[in-house]
């Protein structure tokens, strides 16, 4: 498998070839293109001066075209050349004179068209330049005019040598920069992944070490504040199942030790007996009380999907009621309500109902004789909130923070005695998060627990009421 170094300098290294061939050929290109335009333009005027001046003559001859050339500026062509309409040279700088010549520029010309050609060979451009001369409409000849200018290839080829030098500096100058930048960057990403490897091993103290304020030290801070929630998250789970072991282990060894009375005493009679059954009843109805509460959690936390469905928050507070209700006369504690009409949510039904459920019997459990536990249900364009205060022993405020947690009790002793298992607010908790609501609580004054339950009020359209 490729490293990401070798495939980041193989992309920079195409880059730099796509950009050292476009400055190593572009202006070449441009040179030569602009100094053919230039001779075009040069030759052609002058081509056309000297056709002028030749048509004039009443008969052309050599020495008459030399007489010609001599007041005329032929300076800087290589060869001139003049033939007549019948095709036979009649004056040339350079090779012998009244021969036929089968330039095809030459006959084109004599067809009544200019013909210009140029090109850049053996270090240096040769034109060529074919002109028809013409007198009252009837062609006499032509003019064929060349050039061969080496300076101008000379300097356009020394311009290339420097560019050519220029871009293996810049080659060499690129190449290095970038396989310093990219040994830099490798360096970070290494150690970020080798900060990966120890946390995956295990260690969720280790932080990686951020410099720069670049990505990659964005995704070192993202990493430590990931392992910072991992290692939350491995000691929450230690401690649950700390707990829930404890939690576990407590009935079980109430049930064994009871078991063991039992079958260890063959003279127990039967109001003992009875006792015993009893009190191992009242243990296995605890552990499956916790159970039952580990399996809400447990689904709480997997996310399962929930299918909201109108509930009427009166009418489940309501039933709540119904069932409560022995429990508050055993433990002669008042319930008084102010429900409002028409505060509908959308939710799961049962969750619904063990958030009021958990709520209120906290309330009562933990309230004093004579108490008093209010529920208060109102709602707004906006939210639809439940309030349930109590009259009882209250959370100390160094405790709010924690009320939530699971197996978390504000005093020890009193919740076991109440039954508690440390799990009903942490249900409560995280089925009122799942559906989208919060939940604060606070004192109740002069003394108690205040509870309140918020949740976005839907619209009609979302109920269908």
């Amino acid at each position: 498998m490729r490293s990401l170094r070798f495939k980041f300098i193989t992309f920079i290294t195409a880059l730099l070839i796509v950009f050292l061939l476009l400055l190593n050929t572009f202006p070449l290109i441009s040179s030569r293109d602009a100094v053919f335009q230039e001779k075009k333009n040069s030759m052609t005027g002058r081509g056309a001066v000297l056709a002028s001046s030749l048509s004039g003559l009443d008969k052309m001859g050599s020495e008459s075209i030399a007489e010609v050339l001599r007041f005329l500026d032929v300076s800087g062509l290589s060869r001139i050349t003049v033939v007549d309409k019948s095709g036979t040279v009649i004056y040339d700088g350079e090779g012998p004179v009244g021969i036929e010549t089968d330039n095809e520029d030459i006959k084109t010309a004599l067809s009544g068209k200019t013909v210009f050609r140029s090109e850049f060979k053996d270090s240096a451009f040769e034109s060529s330049y074919a002109q028809p001369i013409s007198y009252g409409g009837d062609i006499s000849g032509v003019v064929y005019l060349c050039e061969y200018d080496g300076e101008r290839a000379e300097i356009i080829m020394a311009v290339q040598s420097r560019v050519s030098i220029i871009s293996v500096v810049i080659a060499v100058a690129a190449l290095l920069l970038a396989g310093t930048f990219v040994l830099l960057i490798m360096r970070r990403i290494r150690g970020l992944v080798k900060s990966m490897q120890v946390v995956a091993d295990g260690d969720y103290n280790y932080r990686h070490e951020v410099k720069g304020q670049d990505e990659i030290s964005e995704l070192g801070k993202e990493f430590n504040h990931l392992t910072e929630r991992l290692e939350t998250t491995e000691k929450q789970r230690r401690q649950f199942v700390s707990d829930a072991s404890h939690e576990l282990k407590t009935p079980l060894a109430s049930i064994r030790l009871l078991s063991d009375s039992i079958v260890q005493n063959e003279n127990v009679d039967t109001e003992t007996m009875r006792e015993f059954v009893t009190d191992i009843g009242n243990e296995a109805q605890r552990l499956q009380r916790t159970t039952e509460k580990l399996l809400d959690l447990s689904r709480l936390d997997d996310d399962v999907q929930i299918v909201p469905e109108p509930v009427d928050m009166k009418q489940a507070t309501l039933d709540v009621m119904a069932l409560l209700k022995p429990l508050a006369g055993e433990r002669e504690v008042r319930i008084k309500c102010n429900l409002a009409e028409g505060c509908v949510i959308m939710a799961n039904l049962d969750d619904v109902f063990h958030i009021i459920f958990n709520l209120v019997e906290n309330a009562i459990k933990y309230n004093v004789p004579g108490g008093t536990v209010f529920l208060t249900l109102k709602c707004n364009e906006k939210l639809i909130k439940l309030t349930v205060a109590d009259t009882g022993i209250g959370i100390p405020e160094e405790d709010r923070l924690n009320i939530f947690a699971r197996f978390y009790r504000v005093d020890k002793a009193r919740s076991r005695e109440a039954g508690g298992s440390g799990l009903g607010l942490s249900i409560v908790h995280d089925a009122v998060q799942a559906h989208g609501g919060s939940i604060a609580v606070g004192a109740n004054k002069p003394q108690g627990s205040k509870f309140i339950v918020s949740f976005p009020r839907p619209t009609s359209e979302e109920t269908g009421i």
